[in-house]
């Protein structure tokens, strides 16, 4: 019996020992901190939305406001980016319970209910929820809740304005609204645009950062006073990733970078330098003369059309060499660091090297255009595809085709580019949300510098016949001839 008791005794004792001998290493794996581990992995898990403020594919490249500031984030912690896209904000906040995603950054409202389901990382901006409406002669615009009873109302579903017009109901029994989980701000508002609904509520910073696509599309009143904006987290963590946010957001390069992404993508001003016609004819006379002789020697080159050339060059640049877009790209033309490197340009603010370059580039850009395609119409989608990016203009020619017209005819699919705004579409088709209203209005633009350029040039040279006599006419410079439809 003594004998059995030793044995026992020193079985324990042996387990005892191999349990404290692995014990540190247990220690030193439990020690690492939630945003060690993150760092470990490499990879931050981001919850967000496809929508021209969050994250979408621009030119085949990620951006947008959420997406770059979660970059910038991530860069600082020495990680990577890992995408998981949600269709609502009960989804992202599911992600970021389940541990499915580090955390969840979509332009969203910090409010009592969601912080007892979520954590939230520091504020970075605010935003007022906002009644929007159609402008239209001879209808009054909502001024108050009380307005808005008996109109048609559609709010995303599961969104803060869900809430607000539950709390106001109480006030009002008598308000009804529809909410969608299948529809974003963007298909909304083409919906107030197109008389579909009267009303519907948005975030000021995601409207101001689309209206100028929908004309007439107004903000009506503000239904309470500007909400901070954060990033969702996990509730329960050990608070090393919030003290990891609250570093990041307290930096000076941080806020800076907070205000100059807002500029791109939230600020009142149309980046697409809407044709003005005065603005034009005084460039033409004072800035296009120094270069004009480059878009004649960048033609006689590539046999892109000069008109074309100089009127892209416009278009980009207002024909200012040194201008500088917020992406980085510059010159007359516009080119990013691998578009001149593409075509073997070392200095993209020289004016000489920066036209025959972008020229280049466009024979480039055109060959990626099936060749079956007839001009001008190969050009037009050449141009869009440029803009918006080469896949998403294929993702326009599917919806073309689907609907049954002709993708291959830049009218057919100019009309269906837009469709790209809205998740009914552009949740069909490959690369997703795009801001198709920008590759119409650019091509319009260049089609009317076009048209106003050899407008001009041809006055000139009346000017100038009458100016020396006839018989003493001087020779117009070279110029393949374009459709007449260009």
């Amino acid at each position: 019996m003594l004998l059995i008791l030793r044995r026992r005794t020193h079985a324990l004792a042996l387990l005892c020992t191999l349990v404290l001998l692995s014990f540190p290493a247990l220690v030193s794996y439990n020690s690492q901190n939630h945003l060690e581990m993150i760092q470990e992995r490499g990879v931050l898990r981001l919850a967000t939305f496809n929508t021209p403020s969050d994250y979408f594919l621009d030119k085949g490249e990620p951006a947008g406001f959420e997406y770059d500031l979660v970059q910038a984030f991530a860069s600082d912690i020495g990680v990577r980016v890992e995408l998981h896209l949600a269709r609502s904000a009960d989804e992202l906040m599911r992600l970021v319970q389940q541990r499915d995603a580090h955390l969840a950054a979509a332009g969203l409202t910090v409010t009592p209910e969601r912080q007892r389901r979520v954590g939230f990382g520091p504020h970075y901006l605010e935003s007022a929820t906002t009644v929007i409406y159609r402008e239209t002669r001879g209808r009054t615009p909502p001024r108050t809740i009380a307005d808005l009873v008996g109109k048609r109302i559609l709010v995303i579903a599961g969104s803060r304005y869900s809430e607000l017009l539950q709390q106001y109901q109480l006030e009002y029994p008598d308000l009804r609204w529809e909410e969608t989980d299948q529809l974003g701000v963007s298909d909304l508002m083409s919906m107030i645009h197109d008389d579909e609904i009267d009303a519907t509520l948005v975030d000021s910073i995601r409207f101001d950062g689309q209206y100028e696509f929908y004309p007439g599309v107004k903000k009506a009143f503000t239904v309470e006073s500007p909400q901070p904006l954060a990033w969702m987290i996990a509730r329960k963590q050990d608070g090393s990733l919030s003290e990891a946010l609250d570093a990041f957001f307290a930096k000076p390069e941080t806020q800076s970078l907070i205000a100059q992404l807002k500029e791109r993508y939230f600020g009142r001003r149309n980046t697409l330098n809407y044709f003005d016609t005065v603005t034009f004819k005084r460039d033409l006379h004072e800035r296009f003369p120094r270069y004009e002789q480059y878009f004649y020697i960048a033609e006689q080159e590539t046999d892109i059309d000069w008109n074309l050339l100089a009127s892209v060059a416009y278009q980009e640049s207002h024909w200012d060499p040194d201008a500088v877009s917020p992406t980085g790209v510059r010159g007359i033309m516009m080119l990013t660091h691998a578009a001149a490197s593409e075509v073997g340009v070392d200095d993209r603010t020289d004016p000489v090297q920066s036209i025959i370059g972008g020229a280049h580039y466009l024979v480039n850009v055109k060959a990626k255009i099936p060749d079956r395609i007839p001009e001008p119409d190969h050009t037009w989608l050449a141009l869009a595809g440029y803009n918006v990016g080469f896949g998403h203009l294929e993702d326009a020619r599917i919806l073309t085709a689907r609907a049954g017209r002709n993708p291959d005819r830049w009218n057919d699919v100019r009309e269906f580019l837009p469709l790209l705004t809205k998740e009914k579409y552009y949740s069909t088709v490959k690369l997703g949300y795009a801001r198709g209203y920008e590759p119409v209005q650019y091509v319009d633009n260049i089609q009317r510098y076009i048209r106003l350029l050899r407008w001009e040039k041809r006055l000139d040279r009346i000017r100038s016949n009458r100016d020396i006599g006839d018989g003493d006419t001087p020779p117009a410079p070279t110029a393949r001839p374009l459709p007449p439809s260009l």
